[in-house]
C-alpha cells in the first residue's frame, strides 16, 4: 500500500463539488440512437479524413475515418448501418465541423476491427492505442499515441483521476467499477512508456477510490485535497512530484507525461478486448435534469436523445452546458452530438448558475490571486475591450491561461474574463502571434 500526500499549488480556489446528484448512480448502458453523427474533428490536430461514402454500409467498430497527419486520430463507427452523408454541423463551442451521418439499423453487426495482439512490447502498444483512436478523454482529445512518444526522455506517468470539475462523476465511478481494468490499461501505458513510476492523483473527496487503487503495489497513490483545477496538468504534476512545468513548457520538460483514468480504460479495451474506441462514460446531471445518470454512449448520440433518456429536462431549467460547469461551453441547442471527449451534459437551474449580467470592475485583485497560472486576468479582459490583444498577451499573458475559468468564478464583478481570454486566443492565433 503506496499512498502520499499531495503537494498544494499556488492559486485556484474551492468549489462546492455538486456530486451528490450522480456520485451514487452506476453506470447504465444507454440504447443506441436512430442516427449517429460522428465529428471528424473530436481531437487535438488535423481533422480525421473520411474512408467511407455515402451509401456505405458499415459495422460496430469499423474505421470510417482515418487519422489526417501524426498529431491526428483515426475514427471509428458506433453502430452498423448506412452511412447517410458526410456534411458539416455545428459543435458544441458554436463552430461547425464535418461529420459522418450514420443511419442505425440496429442490427448491431460487428466485424473483428482491430487484430488479435501477438505480443505486447511497447511498440506494439502504442500502435495499438494509435490505431484504436484513442485520445485523451479528461478533455483536451490529445492523441494518446503521440503524447506517449515524448521528444525528451521521462521517468514517471501520472493519471489524472482528480475528476474537480463540479457535478462530473464519470470517472469516479469507472474508478469504482472499473478498477481491475484501469490498473491493466495505466500498467499498459506505463509499458508504452518504458518508465517504472507510476502514480495515481485522486481527490480526497473520492476516500474509496483511494482505497481501491492503494491494493496495487506497482502504483503509489496521491492523496489530493480538493482545490480547482487540480486535474490541470501542471498542477496535478506539482501535487504528485513537486516538479514545477516552467510557462510555455511541457510536461514532459518536467519528466512525466499525465493521462487520464478514461483513457486508460480505452487503452485496457484496445489492447486486452480488441476494440477500438467508439463509446465512454459520460455524466448528465445538473437540477435541470429529471434523472440524472452516468452513461455509455456510443460516439455521436444526439444530446437531445440522452435528455429524452434522462426523463427530459424540467420546467425551471435555465442553462445547457457540454462537460463540466468551468470550463465547458453554454450550448444554446441541444442539436448536437456526442465525441470521444464528452464528459458531462448538464443541465441546470437558475437556482444553480447567477444569471446575472457583468458589472465594472472593482480593480479588487481575486482574479489575479486566484489564477493557478499566476496571470492577470484583469489585464487580459481590459486589453481584450479595447481590442488590444498584443497588450493582453503582453501584460496579462493570456498565452499561458489554461481556460480553467477559477478568475470568473470567483470575480464579484462577474466580468465574462473567460470570453475576453478566448477572444484574445482566436485573434492572436488569426495574426499569427
Amino acid at each position: 500500500m503506496k499512498i502520499t500526500k499531495g503537494k498544494r499549488f499556488s492559486g485556484g480556489t474551492h468549489i462546492p463539488d455538486r456530486k451528490e446528484l450522480t456520485a451514487d448512480i452506476p453506470i447504465e448502458i444507454m440504447p443506441s440512437p436512430d442516427i449517429v453523427a460522428i465529428s471528424l474533428s473530436q481531437h487535438i490536430g488535423k481533422p480525421s479524413v473520411p474512408v467511407v461514402n455515402a451509401g456505405d454500409m458499415v459495422s460496430v467498430g469499423q474505421l470510417i475515418a482515418a487519422e489526417g497527419g501524426f498529431v491526428g486520430a483515426n475514427v471509428y463507427s458506433s453502430v452498423s448501418g448506412k452511412v447517410a452523408a458526410i456534411e458539416e454541423r455545428y459543435n458544441p463551442n458554436g463552430t461547425k465541423s464535418n461529420y459522418i451521418v450514420i443511419e442505425n439499423d440496429k442490427n448491431d453487426w460487428s466485424a473483428q476491427p482491430l487484430p488479435e495482439m501477438e505480443d505486447k512490447t511497447a511498440g506494439s502498444i502504442l500502435q495499438r492505442i494509435r490505431l484504436a483512436g484513442i485520445v485523451g478523454m479528461g478533455g483536451a482529445g490529445f492523441p494518446a499515441a503521440v503524447k506517449l512518444m515524448p521528444k525528451q526522455a521521462v521517468d514517471c506517468l501520472i493519471i489524472n483521476g482528480a475528476e474537480c470539475e463540479p457535478y462530473l462523476t464519470c470517472d469516479y465511478r469507472l474508478m469504482k467499477e472499473k478498477t481491475d481494468e484501469i490498473h491493466t490499461g495505466i500498467m499498459l501505458l506505463a509499458k508504452a512508456l518504458k518508465v517504472n513510476k507510476v502514480y495515481i492523483g485522486i481527490e480526497r473527496n473520492k476516500p474509496d477510490c483511494i482505497k481501491a487503487f492503494s491494493e496495487y503495489d506497482d502504483i503509489t497513490v496521491v492523496d489530493l485535497k480538493k482545490r480547482y483545477p487540480m486535474g490541470s496538468e501542471k498542477h496535478l504534476i506539482y501535487s504528485c512530484t513537486g516538479r514545477k512545468v516552467g510557462l510555455g513548457k511541457l510536461p514532459a520538460d518536467a519528466g512525466a507525461v499525465v493521462q487520464n483514468v478514461a483513457t486508460a480504460y480505452a487503452v485496457y479495451e484496445a489492447v486486452e478486448l480488441n476494440k477500438p474506441l467508439y463509446e465512454r462514460v459520460m455524466t448528465v446531471s445538473g437540477k435541470g435534469i429529471i434523472h440524472p445518470k452516468n452513461l455509455l454512449v456510443r460516439n455521436g448520440t444526439p444530446l437531445d436523445m440522452i435528455i429524452t433518456y434522462c426523463g427530459g429536462m424540467r420546467d425551471d431549467s435555465a442553462m445547457m452546458i457540454a462537460g463540466g460547469p468551468m470550463m465547458g461551453p453554454t450550448m444554446l441547442s441541444s442539436n448536437l452530438y456526442t465525441t470521444k471527449t464528452t464528459s458531462g451534459l448538464l443541465v441546470t437551474t437558475s437556482d444553480e448558475v447567477d444569471m446575472s449580467g457583468p458589472t465594472p470592475c472593482i480593480n479588487c485583485g481575486r482574479c489575479a490571486e486566484a489564477c493557478p497560472m499566476r496571470l492577470q486576468p484583469m489585464l487580459i479582459d481590459f486589453y481584450a475591450q479595447a481590442n488590444d490583444f498584443e497588450k493582453a498577451a503582453k501584460y496579462g499573458g493570456v498565452k499561458n491561461c489554461i481556460n480553467c475559468g477559477t478568475c470568473a468564478y470567483v470575480c464579484p464583478a462577474k466580468r465574462s474574463i473567460v470570453q475576453s481570454i478566448m477572444l484574445s486566443k482566436k485573434k492572436l492565433a488569426e495574426g499569427g502571434k
